[in-house]
């Protein structure tokens, strides 16, 4: 996990070229460790964060035991890397990784996955970054794409908006040596059907987690070719107002649904760190509606339904 964190601010200093990243080591009074990498005012990015956490504890809390009872009364170990990236440019698109292991006594998983929240639509950006993302799981297993890309649509999802938050990706939690694809609450949505199709997969700890390495080392290549891309389009307030009242709803996810939020808030995490996924700077505007026919309508209804990118 610390490998990821190193390997991803490494890139993404190279391809700011201006900002680099702040770095604090924190202790946590219960039980861990901890490094928050922050990168502000940067050519690219107006605010991104990449954290590794180490975490453990007499309990895990409320919101993963109601998920895995079996976990109850053992002692926990957690770690993981996250990473939220806001860029200035409204036609960049903001970007989420986290990636994360788990063990509580004889029990233990892995969660993780990444997701593109564009604010203008395109085409080619949404399919490199599925692409490359589904390149890195057919390495290892021919259906955790398909499961996994249906579970993401599925999670990131502002279920009192009834809105996605993006075109998202991957996403997967509670991946353990036997156990279907996607272990979640729900019994008819598209992921879980696919899963029941696919069946129980058997694997070990070390094929769980060389498929959490490469989806690490997928990042950069699957985001910095539509920073390069996009990062020189020149855009108006028109633009930056759209930008700032589309980060409103990442906030309202992150507040409201977000695992790794809940997690560490419950856990008595370091608060700063938790919330270095929040943007410098939204907005908000009652009942707006963008102009029909245009871009910023385009986004909503038509760009961030989901569909197969590749």
């Amino acid at each position: 996990m610390q490998n990821i964190q190193d390997e991803i601010c490494t890139g993404l200093e190279q391809l700011d070229g201006e900002a680099r990243f702040q770095q604090d080591y924190w202790e946590r009074e219960e039980g861990g460790v901890g490094r928050t990498r922050v990168i502000r005012e940067g050519r690219v990015f107006e605010q991104g964060g990449v954290n590794f956490s180490a975490v453990w504890g007499k309990s895990l809390p409320p919101a993963i035991l109601a998920q895995r009872p079996e976990a109850a009364g053992h002692d926990f170990f957690a770690t993981g890397t996250s990473m939220v990236l806001h860029p200035r440019n409204p036609y960049v698109p903001t970007v989420h990784l986290n990636y994360r292991y788990f063990e509580a006594g004889p029990i233990w998983w892995f969660g993780g996955g990444a997701d593109l929240t564009p604010y203008y639509t395109f085409k080619e950006d949404a399919v490199h970054f599925h692409q490359t993302l589904k390149n890195a799981c057919d390495v290892h297993h021919a259906e955790y794409y398909p499961t996994f890309k249906r579970w993401c649509d599925e999670y990131f999802y502002l279920q009192h908006r009834q809105e996605q938050r993006g075109i998202g990706g991957i996403f997967f939690d509670y991946q353990d040596a036997s156990s279907q694809l996607y272990v979640g609450c729900q019994v008819d949505t598209p992921a879980a059907i696919y899963s029941q199709k696919v069946g129980n997969v058997e694997r070990n700890w070390e094929d769980i987690f060389a498929f959490v390495q490469s989806c690490g080392q997928a990042f950069l290549p699957a985001y910095v070719p539509i920073v390069e891309r996009r990062q020189q389009t020149e855009y108006g307030d028109r633009q930056r107002h759209f930008q700032l009242y589309r980060r409103g709803r990442y906030v309202e996810f992150n507040l409201v649904y977000d695992r790794g939020t809940v997690f560490g808030l419950q856990t008595k995490g370091r608060t700063e760190s938790i919330l270095m996924s929040l943007p410098p700077l939204a907005r908000w505007e009652y009942c707006y509606e963008p102009e029909a026919g245009s871009p910023e309508a385009e986004l909503t209804e038509v760009f961030l339904q989901p569909r197969d990118w590749v």
